[in-house]
């Protein structure tokens, strides 16, 4: 495939591809340019294809705090974010998802204004500003779950758009969705539910389906979270068992993959999960990156000119210095979720220099 952002018939190409190579693809949550720049070049290095995307708060963030109307700022970052990616990706020569995180039912507003303007995009460009949006009803119940979400879906199957939902409920909070308040056994998500997931939406179109098997958001002391990947298990033999689909037919994603077991990440990707979910980690990476510099660095936060030598402090008080150290640092930490994932060097993107 081109390098770029891809959608459509291509995107399912890549996940059948991550599928029968027993490989997944990390999708990283950004803020910002500094850290959607990061997660290209960390994909780029590795040549990994890679999952880009953003909450409802990053996409203000990325908008600027500024920005008195928060829904506004919200729809604009999400837009410019995109707009970003579409305009370098293809640079980087790898495949890039983009694609939204998190939109529990407050947030089908934004979702519908995100449709709306990725309507008018595909009209001009003939692709959508979005490979993929979530739409998470999972605290809901589960009949206007799959009917809002059966909704939302026709509205992105006419641009070629996917829909990523969540059975069961991921632990923890993001962004405002979510809550550590959570009945254990909505933790895991019942096989059964998949399968009326499947029977709904899969005539609609395309559809990622969030399994919860007691994943929870952030990073927590070992032992605290108790994943359960069989249940990954169950709900796909149970759906080729029903339908006599082939093997994993379900297109699964891992959330709240920061500080996972690595054996539990490996066993996952043998139930067909391609998608796995990193953001407390990134996160980290840079604030440690940035703060290593400053510490080391501390005359040039506190004086333009160091009071002892008489020099000039710029080059190191320089933004582009600091902001440097953290982009390196997200690398370094996708360069390890890359090597987890088993995606590193299997890039679907051909460039123009054939490789």
């Amino acid at each position: 495939m081109k390098p770029g952002v891809v959608f459509g018939q291509d995107y399912q190409t890549l996940i059948k591809a991550c599928k029968e190579g027993g490989y997944a693809l990390p999708a990283v949550n950004v803020v910002g340019t500094h850290s959607v720049n990061a997660v290209l070049e960390a994909a780029s290095k590795n040549k990994s294809d890679v999952i880009i995307q953003v909450s409802n708060g990053g996409a203000q963030f990325f908008a600027g705090k500024g920005l008195e109307d928060s829904f506004a700022a919200k729809v604009l970052g999400a837009i410019t974010m995109a707009q970003h990616v579409h305009m370098m990706a293809e640079h980087y020569g790898i495949c890039v998802v983009l694609h939204t995180d998190h939109a529990d039912k407050k947030l089908i507003p934004w979702i519908e204004e995100l449709i709306a303007h990725g309507q008018s995009f595909y009209e001009i460009t003939g692709k959508p500003l979005y490979t993929s949006h979530m739409v998470d009803l999972s605290a809901e119940d589960i009949d206007y779950n799959l009917m809002e979400s059966a909704r939302l879906m026709k509205l992105m199957a006419e641009m070629e758009t996917s829909i990523e939902i969540e059975l069961g409920v991921t632990g923890g909070e993001e962004d405002g969705v979510g809550s550590d308040e959570i009945d254990n056994d909505k933790l895991y998500t019942q096989p059964e539910d998949c399968l009326k997931a499947w029977e709904l939406l899969n005539p609609i179109g395309h559809f990622s389906l969030a399994a919860s098997f007691g994943n929870v958001h952030g990073v927590y002391k070992p032992g605290n979270v108790k994943l359960r990947p069989e249940i990954l298990k169950n709900s796909q033999e149970l759906l080729e068992k029903t339908h006599g689909t082939e093997k994993n037919p379900y297109d699964l994603v891992f959330h709240g993959g920061s500080g996972s077991d690595k054996s539990q990440i490996e066993e996952s990707l043998g139930y067909g999960v391609f998608k796995m979910n990193i953001d407390t980690d990134t996160q980290f990476a840079f604030a440690k990156g940035v703060g290593d510099y400053v510490f080391a660095n501390d005359v040039a936060f506190k004086h333009q000119i160091d009071p002892a030598s008489g020099e000039p402090q710029k080059k190191k008080y320089d933004p582009r210095a600091w902001i440097r150290k953290g982009e390196e640092a997200i690398v370094a930490r996708l360069d390890e979720a890359f090597a987890d994932l088993k995606s590193a060097g299997k890039t679907l993107a051909i460039r123009d220099d054939g490789n």
